[in-house]
């Protein structure tokens, strides 16, 4: 099953976006998973049809496609609280604004539609991104948190996001979280969770990413499998957990490279994630969008294991759909 390789620009956002779609085609990539910060896209000019023209004028110069585009960023500051320090440093002007923490939320919601909207004109049907959540801070589970406040919480992302996803249903745009820590969504049951709270919205789904599974100790081939309906997109990411009694899987505050945490992202296929049973398990379930390498290894250069990890990952696109190479050799021989 053939499926575009393409590259998240998240992590090369420190790039101009002229600069890391050379790279990509060089190296070999179908296409790319475009950030919306930096200057990769600015969502607020989505109306402006030289500057969307311009974008996918880029692309085809590298022989790069567009299959996605991202925002995380502004995604998170939607449903965050407190909204803070932290939100200054990843949010532009723009949606910071006065740093008023409603006001923030705020202007970070119409972000969203605007990716909605730039999206529409790409012609691309898929956003990926974070949500944000008021009640992540509540985790630790001490001091003790009501249902009452945990269910506060999902009514607070419903409220807030079905209003950014009627614009994506007016734009024929689908949004994809990705399951992750800090989001409304971090697991299976507060995914089960979340989509209840929007009412099993079909332009909600997930934005896949095993990576995050790893440390949590979660089954990612049962979530692929279960949510099978839901997954609208794939990130290829890596991840490796260093319990040793001392090292914890929330990570002591320490930066992605430091021995001494629990876990961290590595180059992709030197990890923990069960490369094979996924693409079996995203095959099963039919998925035909892109798997996009989103490379976060703090121990390695990126220009080395870019390409490094789109080999891996082409070898993994060979892997058969199940049953398929049995039903061909028995077709051959009636």
């Amino acid at each position: 099953m053939t499926r575009p390789i393409t590259l998240f620009t998240g992590q090369w956002a420190d790039l101009p976006f002229e600069e890391v779609a050379r790279l990509a085609g060089e190296w070999g990539y179908d296409g790319l998973e475009i950030a919306c910060w930096g200057d990769h896209i600015d969502v607020s000019r989505w109306d402006d049809a030289a500057y969307v023209q311009g974008r996918l004028d880029i692309l085809e110069r590298n022989g790069l496609k567009v299959f996605t585009i991202a925002n995380h960023l502004a995604g998170q500051a939607v449903c965050d609280d407190p909204i803070d320090l932290r939100h200054r440093g990843i949010l532009s002007n723009r949606v910071w604004g006065d740093g008023d923490a409603e006001g923030v939320r705020q202007r970070a919601a119409e972000e969203l539609k605007n990716t909605a909207r730039f999206a529409a004109k790409l012609g691309v049907s898929t956003v990926t991104g974070f949500s944000g959540s008021s009640i992540w801070k509540y985790v630790a589970m001490f001091p003790p948190a009501s249902e009452e406040m945990i269910e506060a919480g999902y009514q607070d992302f419903a409220d807030r996001w079905n209003p950014i996803l009627d614009v994506f249903e007016e734009e024929g745009v689908r949004f994809a979280l990705e399951v992750h820590p800090s989001e409304i969504a971090y697991d299976y049951w507060t995914s089960q969770r979340t989509l209840d709270a929007i009412s099993h919205r079909p332009s909600f789904g997930f934005n896949f990413d095993p990576s995050h599974f790893v440390w949590q100790q979660l089954d990612s081939v049962a979530f692929v499998l279960d949510f099978a309906d839901r997954i609208y997109h794939v990130h290829c990411k890596e991840s490796v957990t260093n319990l040793d009694g001392r090292n914890g899987v929330l990570g002591s505050h320490l930066p992605w490279s430091n021995p001494r945490r629990g876990w961290t992202f590595v180059s992709t296929g030197h990890g923990s994630v069960p490369w094979e049973a996924l693409f079996r398990a995203l095959n099963s379930i039919g998925y035909s969008g892109p798997t996009s390498v989103e490379w976060e290894d703090a121990g390695m250069d990126r220009l080395v294991g870019a390409p490094e990890a789109l080999a891996f990952v082409r070898r993994l696109a060979e892997i058969r759909p199940p049953h398929a190479s049995f039903d061909a050799a028995f077709s051959s021989r009636t």
